[in-house]
């Protein structure tokens, strides 16, 4: 069946979408790389005309988003803040933080708890950037898939945005929309591209090598592992490479290039997992141009919605799970914080709890937060990321009923059914050496102590 006649009844302009969006009314955009750029530009222009109107998105990506730019009119909700999300913030005061959990966030987009975006309310639209129709009448989301499906299905009219260099990336499921869902279809140019990392990025520090080399041992063979963002993936890849770790598997929120190189070596083919045998599962892919090229219709990886890849039951489906994610700053408690720096919002809550959970209801499954012991502020002087407690304003995202493991490059701990004192003391032991006698009286004075190891 050929649906070229119906796409041409659907082709439109960016223009011609955007008038059709009044005031008071609210745009999900994509996520990530599915954010809409010609839309995105056609709907700023008319912000004089425009008043409150709601843009919904999450883990925003380059280009700039103009919307953004006209506070009068528009005013962005953010479920993620990316690092260009916070440079934009101390510009624009119309961005706003959504706190939620990654793997519910179809639940209740669907049952219409999201304010101002429910399927009663037909003026409001998703827009979202897609791969050409293929002959079947679908349009590949591309590396995003996430709670697009969802979304697209609960909102009163959808627009497509084509961009013919996306790459195909295969199900999974939930991977891409068919035309008889589509109102609108805009054709990108072929200079339109998705945002890509430079591939000169600079590898992992040091410190991130040895966090990676830390965590190396309590790997082992057939485990399936899950990597959060920055530069540890790189570096536990790195590492990986180098030990004779084999039959890996990949179930996680966010692809990287590390998983590329895992792949490709043969260390990682999923041959041990319990579902999803064979594939690297994954709803996000965030890289190099050179990861999209490798995924374009690689039956290797598997492109599912969030709702599947973030539940922590189905990550428990799997044996020996390895989770790995980062923090910001943790407390003598075990408390962390990989969201805010006091009332300075830096990013969101994203799958890390999921994936907290779900390792550890895992058979033989573990998970780790990393952070380096250290950072060094605006003002050059050294801080310690392991405090006696949290600034004023800091957002706690995981719990200290909720840690297993913790590592910085000084070591790893074991948190999880250790009482107060004993969570003190590893702290103390994984901060920096310049730091550990402070928190020795920041413990005494948080009366962490017993009496056998109070300080008088």
């Amino acid at each position: 069946m050929s649906y070229l006649k119906e796409y041409k009844e659907k082709l439109t302009t960016a223009e011609a979408v955007a008038a059709d969006v009044p005031s008071h009314s609210m745009v999900k955009y994509g996520y990530f790389n599915s954010k809409p750029q010609m839309l995105d530009r056609a709907l700023a222009a008319r912000h004089e005309e425009l008043k409150d109107v709601t843009i919904m998105c999450a883990g925003t990506a380059p280009p700039v988003p103009e919307v953004i730019q006209h506070k009068d009119a528009f005013v962005y909700q953010d479920w993620h803040w990316t690092a260009l999300t916070r440079i934009l913030r101390n510009y624009y005061d119309n961005i706003i933080y959504s706190p939620v959990m990654y793997h519910i966030v179809e639940k209740f987009v669907s049952a219409g708890e999201v304010h101002n975006f429910q399927s009663a309310r037909p003026e409001n639209w998703g827009w979202i950037q897609v791969g050409p129709m293929d002959e079947h009448g679908y349009f590949n989301f591309g590396p995003t898939n996430s709670e697009n499906l969802t979304c697209m299905r609960t909102v009163g009219k959808v627009a497509v945005e084509v961009v013919p260099s996306m790459p195909r990336c295969l199900g999974g499921q939930c991977e891409a929309i068919h035309i008889s869902e589509v109102d609108a279809i805009i054709e990108a140019t072929d200079e339109q591209k998705i945002f890509a990392a430079p591939d000169n990025m600079p590898g992992p520090s040091e410190v991130e090598m040895q966090i990676a080399e830390n965590i190396l041992p309590y790997m082992k063979d057939g485990c399936c592992i899950q990597l959060g963002i920055g530069g540890l993936p790189n570096a536990l890849a790195a590492c990986i490479a180098q030990s004779d770790l084999k039959d890996l598997g990949a179930h996680t929120e966010m692809l990287v290039d590390g998983y590329v190189d895992m792949i490709e070596s043969g260390q990682m083919n999923g041959r041990k997992k319990q579902i999803d045998k064979g594939k690297a599962v994954y709803t996000f892919a965030i890289g190099t141009q050179r990861m999209y090229d490798w995924m374009n219709n690689n039956p290797q990886v598997a492109s599912y919605n969030v709702e599947y890849t973030n539940d922590p039951r189905r990550i428990a489906a799997n044996d020996n799970f390895i989770s790995i994610n980062q923090a910001m700053q943790i407390d003598m408690f075990s408390n962390v914080n990989a969201e805010s720096m006091g009332t300075n919002h830096i990013t969101g809550n994203g799958g890390m709890l999921d994936y907290t959970l779900g390792a550890q209801w895992s058979n033989g499954g573990c998970s780790f937060v990393c952070l380096p012991s250290t950072h060094k502020g605006k003002d050059g002087q050294l801080y310690s990321r392991i405090v006696g407690n949290f600034e004023y304003g800091t957002n706690p995202t995981l719990t200290r009923h909720m840690i297993d493991y913790i590592v910085t490059e000084y070591g790893v701990k074991k948190m999880r059914a250790q009482n107060i004192w004993v969570r003190a003391e590893n702290m103390i032991e994984l901060a920096h050496p310049q730091f550990r006698d402070g928190l020795v009286e920041e413990a005494n004075k948080l009366n962490i102590w017993t009496r056998t190891n109070k300080i008088d």
